[in-house]
């Protein structure tokens, strides 16, 4: 039995697997509860337990700093708060908390109704739904296209599966229709007669789309479209001019499209184009044209054209471009925008139908920020509402005025316990890798920072997502108390283009790791730190970075955040079983049938590469009904270091026992746990 005054330590129970003539031993395997996704193992049950007890007993001293960051952070939110209202047929829609509520409201009003709340509608109540819940997350909705039902699905557990209901907005009452399982959008077609949705199949994974027609036994729903591949996604969606269901298939390097008329959904399905290993693409169409986002021909993808009765045959309306890396489109009646980044900067730009050489784009205040579109439903527009944001500029919503081509501000977020953004200076910075490959930096940090002092390294890099320079209320915790805040724009994300992506993943995936390496080497030698004095964070495949660099460089850094951390790569990716595993391939490779694939994930899978060294300071955390990561990677992990270290440095292990791979829901829980990894970065600092 494990003692809460020592840190837990796991059995070892040997087990072993061979691949390609190779054997790897691991011990600590029987984390894995064989029942999963039940975990009712009294064994494993209990070392995660004991795991949380150890972490509440070293936490224990750091009470009252947890405390006081958690009262810091929820001071700079505005607790009754609302969105700015957006105009959708015949309502205006918004979202609003109340003062202390954890979840948030949605609202309608008739359009041109007066606004002293007389003619308000509550339409979800997220804070009734999520009662007597430890966790609550809602999903996707949707409103009808006639404004009288509302669909809605809720997660209450952390699985991400998802049941779906539906509302009459007109008497309040739920009908009897329940789809549980879903892990989709909810689309409305047929006149608002039936829903659309996905899914998930018993290894949570989303090959199908359906129709369930209102008023009828989920048994009797009809499937428009099965994937057979599984490392597909299935996902469908409502064209702008809601004219179709787009039903689209796609793996991490390709994908597929069909359209299906929206007013018939049971009509044979139009192929845009079968599916070629490499290429991504997705369409929309207004007028009998189909407009085409494709990387066919550049791997910063153009935007094409074809005629709906030949939607194969592809006309090139923007060429792709090595210096522009455009990342999207979307459709309105009288004009189109882009959007996409150059030099890594966001940009958008509006274009017309009738002039193609006509070309606007959005200017903004700062010389690095973050914006893009934001929600804009309806398909004749003339103002569009944009979000924009800074490292030093608080989240700001504006309407972009299509004719008169100026930004008008509608809110500006607000922190209440104040900001002065004149305190604050943001920079971008530019690191030279050890193979030569400049990588970008933004930093973020008081005008009054010791320039040696503590320093803040966040990475993410995988999977084409790119880590925009936004702001952060929360980071303010740390900048104020000495700390630069840097964002690593390492390869793996795309934050410079497709390129940059793809040259942090498969047989290059090691770029990553050692880019974030480099930068923290470059940061020290600039002056802005120096070893031992900089803590790091990443969650998921950013968790993988932080055990892959720990492995490597464990001196430079001086507290660790590993959160939901993606360490057990190898086993993962040679477990077909998996939720992820088959749709994952082509972002890691195939260990399976790729013996190259599989050395080179075990030489930097984080979990297989633990040694007998010193590490830094670490908190490690899980979800028990964590799909993507699951639990008993981090717990694996953990359990090495443990057996593995030689330092005696802080090793702690969290498990959120009633949530899934994003940590507790609600807008102040999640504050709390941020407020301990904070504590605990500030502990292991001396600060």
């Amino acid at each position: 039995m494990n003692d809460a005054t020592q840190p837990p330590v796991a059995k070892k129970k040997p087990r072993s697997y061979s691949h390609h003539g190779i054997t790897v031993s691991d011990d600590y395997a029987w984390l894995r509860d064989p029942g999963y996704p039940q975990v009712s193992d009294k064994e494993v049950l209990g070392h995660l337990e004991a795991e949380n007890a150890w972490f509440e007993t070293r936490m224990a001293p750091r009470k009252d700093t947890v405390e006081s960051l958690f009262k810091e952070l929820r001071g700079r939110i505005k607790e009754a708060d609302k969105s700015v209202p957006q105009k959708d047929g015949d309502y205006l829609y918004w979202i609003e908390f109340e003062e202390g509520a954890e979840y948030q409201k949605w609202w309608r009003r008739p359009v041109g109704a007066v606004e002293d709340g007389s003619a308000d509608q509550l339409i979800l109540d997220e804070v009734a739904l999520a009662k007597g819940k430890d966790y609550f997350r809602l999903g996707a909705m949707s409103v009808s296209h006639d404004g009288k039902l509302l669909a809605y699905a809720i997660d209450d557990n952390g699985s991400e599966r998802f049941t779906a209901r539906i509302k009459d907005l007109t008497t309040g009452e739920l009908l009897p229709d329940e789809i549980p399982g879903t892990l989709s959008s909810l689309i409305w077609v047929a006149g608002d007669t039936g829903i659309v949705y996905s899914l998930a199949n018993e290894n949570w994974r989303t090959d199908n789309a359906r129709l369930h027609w209102l008023g009828k036994p989920t048994a009797e729903d009809v499937e428009l479209y099965h994937e057979d591949d599984e490392g597909f996604r299935v996902g469908s969606s409502l064209s702008a001019n809601e004219k179709w269901l787009i039903v689209s298939a796609s793996d991490h390097e390709t994908s597929e499209v069909r359209l299906i008329p929206a007013a018939d959904p049971l009509a044979e399905p139009l192929l845009v184009r079968p599916r070629e290993k490499g290429v991504e693409y997705d369409a929309e169409e207004r007028g009998g044209l189909l407009y085409i986002h494709a990387n066919d021909t550049h791997e910063n993808f153009r935007l094409a054209t074809a005629p709906l009765d030949s939607p194969a045959e592809w006309t090139t309306l923007i060429e792709g471009s090595d210096a522009f890396y455009l990342t999207g489109f979307d459709l309105f009646r009288d004009f189109y925008t882009i959007e996409g980044r150059r030099a890594g900067l966001d940009q958008i730009e509006i274009r017309y139908y009738d002039n193609p050489g006509r070309i606007e784009p959005i200017a903004f205040p700062e010389a690095s920020y973050s914006a893009g579109l934001s929600d804009n439903p309806e398909w004749a527009m003339d103002r569009l509402r944009l979000s924009y944001q800074s490292m030093v500029s608080p989240a700001t919503v504006y309407d972009y005025d299509v004719v008169d081509r100026c930004l008008d501000v509608l809110k500006v977020q607000q922190i209440p316990s104040g900001y002065d953004a004149a305190l604050y200076r943001t920079e971008r910075l530019e690191v030279t890798a050890r193979d030569g490959t400049v990588v970008p930096v933004s930093v973020v940090m008081r005008k009054d920072r010791e320039p040696d002092g503590p320093l803040h390294l966040y990475g993410y890099g995988a999977y084409g997502i790119a880590i925009d320079p936004g702001f952060s209320t929360a980071r303010l915790s740390l900048v104020d108390r000495g700390f630069a805040y840097a964002i690593a724009h390492i390869r793996g994300g795309d934050d410079l283009g497709r390129a940059w992506y793809k040259a942090g993943k498969l047989e290059r995936r090691t770029n990553t790791f050692n880019d974030f390496v480099d930068v923290a080497k470059a940061l020290i030698e600039k002056g802005h730190t120096q070893a031992g004095r900089i803590s790091i964070s990443g969650g998921s495949a950013g968790g993988e970075l932080m055990g892959a660099v720990v492995n490597s460089d464990p001196e430079l850094f001086g507290a660790v955040v590993a959160d939901v951390p993606f360490v057990d790569v190898l086993a993962t990716m040679l477990d077909e079983s998996l939720p992820l595993t088959p749709g994952e391939w082509p972002e890691w490779g195939n260990p399976i049938e790729d013996k190259a694939a599989f050395e080179l994930i075990r030489s930097y899978s984080p979990y297989d590469n633990v040694t007998a060294q010193g590490y830094p300071p670490m908190l490690v955390t899980a979800g028990l009904n964590d799909p993507r990561v699951t639990y008993w990677e981090p717990a694996k992990w953990v359990a090495k270091l443990r057996e593995m270290k030689t330092d005696e440095n802080e090793l702690l292990l969290k498990t959120n026992m009633g949530a899934g791979h994003g940590g507790k829901s609600g807008r102040f829980e999640s504050l709390r746990e941020t407020a301990e990894e904070f504590a605990f970065i500030l502990w292991q600092l001396g600060l």
